[in-house]
């Protein structure tokens, strides 16, 4: 169901790949909305993914752009709101990779070349995608800018590798570039620390499986779904949330706030 909340409103979405990701529910609740967007995606992950159906389901046109390549940027940028036909209202950046992940890598024996390519995609990117909007002045006034991120940003967990490192410098940008974007453009940035979600990405994190299952667990409203991000990130792109800028916003059923639960309690305790 649709509220107009985004009618007239244009943007990028960054990271759809598949029916399963955040970014592909964003763009499908943003089109909704009343919203119209570019969809961009790096050339490996559009040969991969199943874009081209988002985008005819959508009325989108794609763009195809390395996020780690301030050339490629520039020139989504410049497209983008060549084809939108103005300045933008909204960014999502859904994108995170970890090679030393991919390849099974310990986090106490990293190839610190994989560790510097996963930054860049996953962290620094988000820096990029935010310096190439600033200098061309590419955002409205009241616009919104959110990434997404994970609760290993701040809290420890073991398999989560590198990336954990990654979120954390993700959130601190968000911070950082926050400030002068709002002071100067009166653009919004803001981080989202959802729940573990079995997207493409999420399910190749070692362990996934037993550990979603321990969230819902823990969270006293059950685990968000990709879906129920999708429509958080919504209400951050609206105008209804004017004045919410430089926060890591947990959205995750309550899990980051619950010391122990009770499912968990009785799952450890000898019931004998």
């Amino acid at each position: 169901m649709g509220y107009n909340l985004l009618k007239g409103k244009k943007g990028i979405i960054f990271g759809a790949l598949d029916e399963n990701s955040i970014a592909w529910k964003t763009a499908e609740r943003v089109h909704e909305e009343g919203g119209s967007f570019v969809l961009t995606n790096a050339p490996i992950a559009m040969r991969m993914g199943q874009i081209n159906e988002l985008a005819k389901k959508t009325n989108s046109e794609i763009i195809p752009a390395d996020a780690t390549n301030e050339e490629d940027l520039a020139n989504l940028v410049a497209k983008s709101t060549e084809i939108l036909g103005g300045k933008l209202d909204f960014v999502l950046h859904s994108i995170g990779m970890s090679v030393n992940v991919r390849k099974g890598r310990q986090y106490t024996d990293e190839k610190y070349d994989f560790t510097t390519k996963g930054w860049d995609v996953s962290a620094l990117s988000f820096h990029k995608v935010m310096q190439s909007l600033y200098q061309a002045d590419a955002m409205n006034e009241w616009g919104s800018i959110v990434a997404l991120t994970y609760m290993a940003a701040q809290r420890t967990f073991p398999d989560y590798n590198d990336m954990a490192d990654n979120k954390a410098y993700l959130e601190s940008v968000a911070r950082s570039f926050g400030y002068f974007f709002g002071k100067e453009k009166k653009v919004r940035v803001n981080t989202i620390s959802q729940s573990p979600t079995p997207t493409t990405a999420g399910q190749g994190v070692k362990g996934f499986d037993g550990f979603i299952a321990y969230a819902e667990k823990m969270s006293p409203l059950g685990n968000a779904s990709a879906l129920d991000c999708a429509n958080y990130t919504i209400s951050l792109f609206s105008d209804l949330t004017r004045k919410v800028t430089m926060q890591n916003l947990f959205h995750d059923g309550g899990f980051s706030m619950t010391g122990v639960s009770q499912e968990v309690i009785e799952k450890f305790t000898d019931q004998d």
